[in-house]
């Protein structure tokens, strides 16, 4: 029974109309035949001529009493003839209501197919002059495709709004701490300037730095979550080397040390977006790795039709329950979201977001003695 209870979630919509197609014409061809076949039969009963006989009274009773029986057998068999031709008719009858059915079923659902095409071409660059524009009377499909339409046109209106926004802020907020910083660069370049000021100069510097990556980690954010504006063939193997050489110096000053297991793995995508991605895995990697012989561990191939980037480091015990966390903006372990001592809390969100504009997607456990092991998989080339 559980079964067959499930089996209308298995079964596609085209095959339930047409099952229902098939069944109602089925059904009134039965109630037609059926009804039909009793009819006929009462017809026949009722316009059996009685004969009539100059026979004595008691030879024609017995003489009707024979034809009785005769008349009785032949309605019967008439009945069971057409009784045989009507099931056999009804079984072509429901075949045909079976064909039938599926080509009502198809030509219904072929609006339903149009939209599903045109939503599956969608993305944020055809947003502006992809639309279904169906065609037909005014009923509810065209109803639903001109709703989908409308919905499309605030979508787009929606991006432009974003990428206007994106635009803007990244002028408008890098200017002013790019002013800063010279400023204070010039003001602790004056061989007059006292200790204090120099102190302060640099605490602000700082300060301003931050500020910088933090911008700079958002709008990376904003560019990684939108469509991907370069596609080209990329290896992930240089990727990595270029991201391996880029962190070296970093892990060098905190004494980590950088093993490397590096395969080609060749696919389509923006080789700066994947070359941030690695490189903030490696650089949370040494950051939140153990204080005295710090280890991090990277290795690129191919595994199962797809390539991998897999990025494990020493640290500290790492709760499964919060792993999911940490790719959310801002989120730091054992920390709240104003803590900002190791970074901005955005290093993670970049890499799910570009991993993700790639149609990839990346994962991350604990690691056995501490620390952090992160895939990333992406569909090959």
């Amino acid at each position: 029974m559980d079964r067959v209870k499930d089996l209308p979630a298995k079964v596609s919509i085209r095959w339930r109309l047409t099952l229902t197609y098939g069944a109602l014409v089925f059904a009134a061809a039965a109630v037609l035949l059926f009804s039909v076949y009793a009819i006929v039969g009462n017809a026949i009963n009722q316009a059996w001529p009685r004969i009539e006989t100059n026979f004595p009274p008691a030879y024609d009773a017995q003489f009707q009493e024979i034809m009785g029986t005769f008349q009785k057998a032949a309605v019967q068999d008439a009945r069971d003839a057409l009784l045989t031709s009507s099931l056999m008719a009804l079984v072509g009858v429901g075949i045909l209501s079976l064909i039938i059915g599926y080509f009502v079923a198809d030509r219904a659902l072929k609006p339903v197919a149009q939209m599903t095409v045109t939503a599956r071409k969608l993305s944020e660059s055809t947003l502006a002059h992809q639309r279904i524009a169906l065609e037909g009377p005014n009923d509810e499909l065209k109803e639903l495709a001109d709703t989908f339409d409308a919905m499309l046109t605030r979508l787009n209106v929606a991006f432009d709004t974003q990428r206007r926004f994106v635009a803007n802020a990244s002028h408008e907020l890098r200017t002013p701490l790019t002013i800063n910083r010279t400023v204070l660069e010039i003001a602790l370049s004056d061989p007059q300037a006292s200790e204090d000021l120099k102190a302060l100069g640099r605490t602000l510097l700082e300060v301003n730095a931050r500020n910088e990556k933090l911008i700079e980690g958002l709008l990376l954010l904003a560019r990684s979550e939108r469509e991907l504006a370069v596609r080209k063939p990329v290896d992930v193997m240089e990727v990595a080397q270029t991201a391996v050489e880029q962190v070296t110096p970093f892990a060098d000053e905190h004494g980590v040390t950088v093993s490397t297991e590096l395969v080609s793995a060749p696919t389509i995508g923006d080789p700066v977006l994947l070359e941030r991605s690695v490189s903030n895995l490696l650089e949370n990697a040494v950051k939140y790795n153990i204080p005295e012989n710090g280890k991090v561990w990277i290795r690129t191939g191919m595994a199962d039709g797809g390539l991998v980037v897999q990025v494990a480091n020493t640290g500290q015990h790492v709760p499964a329950y919060e792993v999911n966390s940490l790719f959310e903006p801002f989120r730091r372990l054992h920390a709240d979201r104003v803590e900002s001592a190791k970074g901005s809390g955005l290093g993670l969100s970049i890499v799910r977001a570009v991993v993700q504009a790639h149609g990839g997607n990346v994962t991350a456990v604990p690691r056995d003695g501490g620390g952090l092991v992160v895939t990333i998989q992406l569909p090959r080339r």
